[in-house]
């Protein structure tokens, strides 16, 4: 099967003005096909994509739960709406809140045995859409497509770390 040019899929006439121009939009494009077909397998079940990772990331930190901006800091997509976000999945009871009793300014956030419930019916339909998504590539492409995403977010992190600090 031979793979569409991003200039082909979006029906753009004149040519990307450099490589890192056209492989920035493919990546973009592509992330956002990603997203929409593992969103319709999660978006099923009343929630949104971003909910599921607030429910990933309290499965993995366990009973102890974790602070609202830590779980922030962990999304895979960054949303300053994070408080609104844990409402959300609070008035669905899949998480629970409670102040912390040492520092009364932290709130614990712990996902709730329905939260779990939910993420076990996910689990597999939602592993199966990643594989969909990746089907045409192989092993090996794999290996270094995560190789080539992780130093291109180790090179825009420390970007953005030297913004931060100028």
């Amino acid at each position: 099967m031979l793979a569409m040019p991003i200039l082909k899929e979006l029906k753009q006439t004149r040519p990307f003005s450099s490589a890192t121009q056209e492989a920035t939009v493919a990546l973009l494009r592509t992330a956002d096909l990603v997203n929409r077909l593992i969103d319709a397998v999660i978006e099923r079940h009343g929630i949104t994509g971003q909910q599921y990772n607030v429910l990933r990331i309290l499965r993995g930190a366990g009973d102890q739960g974790l602070p609202t901006l830590e779980i922030a800091e962990r999304m895979i997509e960054q949303t300053p709406g994070i408080t609104r976000l844990i409402d959300r999945l609070e008035s669905k009871k899949l998480v629970a809140r409670e102040r912390c009793a040492t520092d009364r300014r932290q709130v614990f956030c712990r996902i709730t045995p329905a939260g779990l419930a939910l993420l076990g019916k996910l689990d597999e339909p939602v592993r199966a859409a990643g594989d969909d998504a990746l089907r045409p590539l192989g092993k090996k492409d794999v290996a270094q497509l995560i190789e080539l995403l992780d130093r291109t977010r180790e090179g825009i992190n420390a970007t953005l770390k030297l913004e931060v600090k100028s």
